[in-house]
């Protein structure tokens, strides 16, 4: 199938992904006696697991992880076919490319959600079943400088600020990448939405002009 290259990307990037994740899993210690530092002290491999919700929230109900994580199997799901369907459509392939490295970050992570609870045993302690529970296996580290911010500053002021502190893994970076290549290319991906806002900017601008009517007796 000649669509078939955008989903062995997606598959390469998710094959990557999962064989990250258990090498650290099965090599490195959780937390920072674990943390190997691979160039200086500003990229470093740093074990942690975290739940597999946005921004580190959690939702305030039992079985909120599970219905999370089965929107997004849902999600995921739809992500297949409308790869197949916009390649179907024809469209830039650079959006194509980039929407095969956000499946993959999406699929994942949901890897880790729905099997890691019972296969790595890492679920939750309070966790009503380590099926759709597992915990997500973070390991990239960039910390690239930190710096106290001066006192006169109000509120944040002679707080520590470490840029970048968020830890995070294969598949939140091919996420990140496929949405930045939109983001920085849209303009080229979705030229006749441009032409459209282009033809009606003129039409506004362009009067009428209609003939005299005259009557003919």
């Amino acid at each position: 199938m000649k669509y078939g290259k955008y989903y062995l990307l997606t598959l390469a990037v998710i094959f990557l992904d999962q064989t990250v994740k258990l090498l650290v899993h099965y090599n490195m210690d959780l937390g920072l006696f674990g943390e190997i530092k691979v160039f200086g002290g500003w990229f470093r491999l740093h074990y942690m697991l975290n739940e597999g919700m946005a921004f580190g929230m959690r939702l305030n109900w039992e079985y909120g992880k599970i219905v999370l994580t089965a929107f997004r199997l849902i999600a995921s799901g739809a992500g297949i076919y409308l790869l197949y369907y916009y390649a179907v459509k024809k469209v830039h392939p650079g959006l194509l490319w980039s929407g095969a490295l956000i499946l993959a970050g999406a699929i994942g992570n949901v890897i880790d959600s729905v099997l890691y609870g019972v296969f790595l045993d890492n679920a939750p302690y309070d966790a009503p079943t380590p099926w759709f529970y597992g915990q997500v296996v973070d390991m990239l580290y960039f910390p690239l400088f930190e710096f106290n911010w001066p006192e006169w500053i109000p509120i944040i002021g002679g707080n520590n600020f470490l840029f970048f502190s968020a830890i995070f893994n294969v598949a939140d970076a091919s996420i990140f990448i496929g949405v930045s290549i939109i983001l920085i290319f849209q303009k080229r991906f979705f030229p006749e939405k441009d032409k459209k806002i282009e033809k009606t900017q003129i039409d506004e601008e362009v009067p009428i002009v209609s003939e005299p009517y005259s009557e003919v007796s």
